[in-house]
């Protein structure tokens, strides 16, 4: 029900001027905006600019608070470079002691591999001749496996370190590599969020928070006033709708300025406000109403604030 009530007013005051023969659009007075929003929730460290200031594109308007932010960097950094060693590693290759500890291994398993044998054999003699009982035999045979074994292990470990590292784990530390290389570049560009620029020149209309405070993400710091000339927005009935154009001509009188300004009509919306749309015909059509943005002319018009009330009007000629 409120939101009916302006609407309601505009039509009493333009049923009052119709009837004089005159076209009254009423509205108000606007800039273009421009809102910065906070991209991360981090405490407001200080302003470099005041409300009402004008503002250079690109000058710096405020900063919050970096400190949780450049430990991100770091633990990222460190990431980095954990990747790049992890990296040099692999395609350096087995260190030289590496292989030698690995040829003592391969000597020494092959030793034992041979005791191991024969001690099996020397078993097997004596069980055949019915001196060595069946369990003792199971035993020397698991033994010269398992000797075989631990050779062949360390056959192996030696080969693979002759061998290199292979392609495929030079590509999946590359890639690790590649992506803390841009998880670090994300940091860095999100720790550049903490200082807000202006991204045209302009005027703070609103800063509405304070040092200290501690924005959620996503609210809104900074409110720029942009543009180089205000708008009037008003509201056209239906019933005058056809006899106003794109690029027409108005007079713009604003509260409280005696000098009238001249303005052109930059838009008019092509859908009705105010009026449900089962009410478009008969008598209810005439309630319907039709948003537009009028641009003011002259230098004057740039000082004027937001938000003052005004009336533009046009008369007609019989």
């Amino acid at each position: 029900m409120p939101r009916l009530l302006p609407g309601l007013l505009l039509l009493t005051l333009l049923g009052s001027c119709e009837r004089a023969g005159e076209t009254v659009l009423l509205g108000t007075l606007e800039w273009d905006r421009i809102g910065l929003p906070a991209e991360l929730s981090e405490p407001v460290l200080r302003w470099h600019v005041a409300e009402g200031e004008r503002v250079a594109a690109g000058q710096l308007l405020l900063e919050l608070d970096p400190r949780r932010q450049d430990a991100r960097i770091a633990q990222a950094r460190a990431e980095v470079a954990g990747a790049e060693a992890r990296l040099r590693e692999l395609s350096n290759g087995a260190r030289l002691e590496s292989i030698e500890a690995a040829q003592a291994s391969l000597a020494r398993n092959r030793a034992a591999q041979v005791d191991a044998e024969r001690s099996f054999q020397r078993s097997a003699t004596l069980h055949r001749r019915g001196l060595l009982a069946d369990a003792e035999l199971d035993r020397a045979r698991a033994s010269r496996d398992q000797a075989r074994a631990a050779s062949r292990a360390a056959d192996a470990q030696l080969r693979e370190l002759s061998n290199g590292t292979r392609p495929e784990q030079l590509e999946q530390a590359a890639a690790r590599l590649q992506g803390t290389r841009a998880s670090l570049e994300l940091q860095q560009l999100e720790a550049q969020r903490l200082r807000l620029h202006a991204p045209r020149a302009g005027r703070v209309d609103a800063l509405p928070f304070k040092p200290g405070d501690q924005p959620p993400r996503g609210a809104e710091l900074v409110s720029l006033l942009v543009g180089e000339q205000p708008y009037a927005r008003v509201y056209i009935p239906a019933s005058q709708r056809a006899g106003i154009a794109l690029g027409d001509s108005l007079q713009v009188r604003v509260e409280g300025v005696a000098q009238p300004f001249t303005a052109i009509v930059g838009s008019i919306r092509s859908e009705a406000s105010f009026t449900p749309y089962f009410a478009l015909s008969g008598d209810d059509a005439s309630r319907l109403m039709y948003r537009a943005e009028l641009r003011l002319q002259g230098e004057a018009a740039r000082r004027l604030p937001a938000g003052l009330p005004l009336r533009a009007e046009r008369q007609h000629h019989e």
